[in-house]
């Protein structure tokens, strides 16, 4: 009887895990294919946050997060997106955790995009690039990218 009190009692919690971050780019996107064949491309993001501190003086402090795209969107990215290019991230929060070859547990936490949008034009990127670059998504399979 405690057991079926308990599990309902964790059944009715919630839990949410969503996060969004704008920021620039600090590094070229970095693409790559899985044994799977899944295509993965992760990417470094700088989001800055400007404030007043206890004299009034402006102050920035910068923070670095890395991201990961998955599949079609990943494919996107890695074509359009390049060093100081502004996006805005939609996606989670994600723990890897692994051991080292010495044996030392190691932990990092980056973000799992869901969803990728493309701030900054073209015309503030290299040449060759889209005139109008999609707005790339989880649930963008129709798209030809």
């Amino acid at each position: 009887m405690e057991a079926a009190v308990s599990k309902r009692k964790e059944m009715k919690m919630s839990a949410m895990n969503r996060v969004f971050l704008m920021g620039n780019l600090t590094r070229d996107p970095e693409s790559r294919q899985t044994t799977g064949g899944k295509k993965v491309c992760v990417m470094g993001l700088a989001v800055s946050e400007r404030r007043r501190n206890a004299t009034g003086e402006m102050t920035e402090t910068v923070c670095f997060v890395d991201v990961v795209v998955w599949d079609k969107q990943a494919e996107a990215c890695a074509q359009y997106l390049k060093k100081g290019r502004r996006v805005l991230i939609e996606g989670r929060l994600q723990q890897d955790r692994w051991e080292t070859d010495k044996g030392e547990k190691r932990s990092r936490l980056r973000v799992c995009a869901d969803r990728v949008h493309f701030l900054n034009g073209a015309k503030d990127q290299v040449a060759g690039a889209a005139e109008d670059e999609p707005e790339v998504g989880a649930d963008d399979a129709e798209r030809p990218f």
